[in-house]
């Protein structure tokens, strides 16, 4: 039995000797399969999405909601933008802008943001000016429809408030009371842009900011950053968005959210400093905190 089982297990190793080199000589031994692997086996890290910071009234990233309940529990209406700016971005919904909530971030987007305090003007400003792009919806009159009432805490702002930060910047916001209300487009670099009731930037007094369509966008260069500011948001309205506003989401959001100049011109550099303001200093921010009431009551020109 033992020369029997010798024999047998001499024969099985012949065999499989046999079929090694049969293996090897057609290129499909275990050596070759390492050695001829092909370059895509090993697939590539992923990249990482930039941050974008997010902040405002309008809502863009938790949706309508009547509480936390209904968002815990899916039941709010969610943002059609939400789903196309994750598409590029990590989204982080910001209450406040300080200075350790922007130091993480080179991108952010407000739409139709509360007034600011005189502490988050300087923290704005001061993170625009150290290289942070910025995508500002900032709306006179606000005409998407919301299930909120007037007074509601929780309907986005009708009325912007943000002269302080805008006249920093040398930006004037004006309103045409007369204009006929209703959707219509404008065009930005050939891209239809759905507004209702917009409002309009005055010629800047100072370098640093260009307008296009009729005033209705300022791109200014702020500092080492940018800001891209549109006196108008109805192409972020949740529930009845016009055709046009994915498409002209997407331009904008590439327009102020990238790195270098896609309109193909340098803007001149921002200078701002003929009057020896120092948002930095605690002088600035004092002085914002006594006149706010007053500065922020006239953040159009002529207010509806």
């Amino acid at each position: 039995m033992r020369r029997l089982l010798h024999r047998n297990s001499l024969l099985a190793a012949g065999a499989a000797l046999a079929l090694g080199a049969v293996l090897a000589g057609a290129g499909l031994g275990a050596a070759s399969d390492r050695s001829q692997a092909p370059a895509t086996a090993t697939l590539a890290p992923r990249v990482e999405q930039p941050a974008l910071g997010l902040m405002g009234t309008i809502p863009l990233y938790w949706g309508e909601a009547e509480d936390i309940g209904e968002i815990l529990g899916g039941q709010a209406e969610p943002h059609w933008a939400r789903a196309q700016l994750e598409e590029r971005y990590r989204l982080h919904p910001l209450s406040a802008l300080t200075e350790d909530a922007l130091a993480g971030l080179d991108f952010l987007l407000m739409a139709q943001p509360r007034a600011l305090s005189p502490a988050e003007n300087v923290a704005l400003d001061s993170w625009v000016r150290g290289g942070g792009r910025l995508l500002l919806f900032a709306d006179p009159l606000l005409t998407g429809e919301s299930r909120f009432g007037i007074g509601d805490q929780r309907r986005p702002q009708d009325v912007i408030l943000l002269s302080p930060i805008l006249d920093r910047w040398g930006l004037e916001m004006e309103f045409e009371e007369d204009q006929p209300a209703g959707p219509t487009l404008r065009e930005i670099a050939g891209q239809a842009v759905p507004v209702n009731l917009p409002g309009r930037f005055a010629p800047p007094a100072q370098g640093g900011c260009t307008l296009e369509a009729a005033g209705l966008l300022a791109d200014c260069a702020i500092g080492q950053g940018r800001a891209v500011v549109v006196a108008d948001a109805a192409l972020l309205d949740l529930h009845h968005p016009a055709p046009e506003a994915a498409p002209a989401l997407a331009m904008l959001v590439k327009r102020a959210l990238v790195r270098g100049d896609i309109a193909g011109k340098s803007l001149p550099p921002y200078e701002n400093d003929e009057q020896g303001l120092d948002l930095t200093s605690r002088s600035l921010v004092d002085a914002l905190a006594a006149t706010g009431a007053a500065n922020l009551s006239t953040s159009v020109r002529n207010p509806p």
